[in-house]
């Protein structure tokens, strides 16, 4: 677990050194939907339908921006071959990855979000349900994005490729977010969906780091 702690740490000093990664997540989903009023007019009806899952797209997508760089950097400057050599195993590895992503992302996308939901009409009463959904969500995305950034590690035109390949596997927390905040901003209770949703994140959190290891072992 030193070993993890200290891979994460490395991780986190590094995103701390450029904040403007993170920062552009959060621009980019603030600016998405901030646009969806003016591509389906003002109605307060239409955006309060549309807010979630336009939120819960928008803040994944956003999130996808900086998976591109998650092993490439460290391939490009010889620190992953380091970091295979200090006795941690390449699926440990990936998971230190993936938790040092939705650290660097997922706070400040939660941040953001009350102001999207605002833009777009969302009932107050669902702005507690909409931060649970997108931290589940985007834990979801940074567990499958660090599988992904594995695959395409090394690939010609990987940053391209990456998200054909990442964007699928999400739909199921797509529908899962989405239908939670729909559900309590109709006042229903959300909890079977976030509870897929949770079960999803699992599922993920078990799987996705073995399968990023066992494509790092083969790169």
């Amino acid at each position: 677990m030193s070993a993890w702690r200290a891979v994460l740490g490395r991780e986190l000093r590094l995103a701390g050194r450029h904040p403007g990664e993170a920062l552009a997540s959060v621009f980019f989903f603030v600016i998405v939907c901030a646009l969806f009023p003016f591509g389906v007019g003002p109605s307060p009806e239409a955006l309060a339908r549309l807010a979630p899952g336009a939120i819960v797209a928008a803040a994944l997508l956003a999130a996808l921006l900086p998976l591109e760089r998650l092993f490439g950097a460290d391939r490009d400057s010889g620190a992953l071959d380091l970091l295979r050599l200090s006795g941690l195993s390449p699926a440990a590895l990936a998971g230190a990855k993936a938790a040092a992503h939705w650290l660097c992302t997922g706070p400040p996308l939660l941040l953001a979000a009350p102001a999207a939901a605002a833009m777009l009409n969302l009932p107050t009463a669902a702005w507690g349900t909409l931060m649970l959904a997108l931290a589940l969500a985007s834990a979801c995305l940074s567990l499958v994005g660090v599988l992904g950034a594995a695959l395409v590690l090394g690939a010609r035109r990987g940053a391209a490729v990456l998200p054909v390949l990442v964007l699928p596997l999400l739909v199921p927390a797509v529908i899962f977010a989405a239908g939670a905040v729909e559900a309590a901003a109709a006042s229903l209770s959300p909890r079977p969906q976030l509870l897929l949703l949770a079960a999803f994140a699992a599922l993920a959190a078990a799987l996705a780091p073995l399968a990023a290891g066992a494509a790092l072992d083969g790169d």
